[in-house]
């Protein structure tokens, strides 16, 4: 995102999850999360993609097909 664009809650969520994110990574030694024994079990990592997902559709629901 460029810094002149107006960043709206949800960009804003999906920043603070990345850091948070981020932390987590950096706590444990990892350059990802694929290293990390609790990959599929995590809350944190759980959290994070949701956001993603909301930041996408700004909230409005529904799924994602690909």
């Amino acid at each position: 995102m460029q810094n002149n664009q107006h960043k709206d809650e949800w960009d804003e969520k999906l920043e603070l999850k990345l850091e948070e994110l981020k932390q987590c990574q950096i706590s444990l030694g990892f350059q990802s999360c694929n290293s990390c024994d609790k990959f599929f079990e995590c809350e944190l990592r759980k959290k994070y993609v949701r956001t993603v997902y909301e930041s996408m559709n700004k909230g409005a629901g529904g799924g994602f097909e690909f």
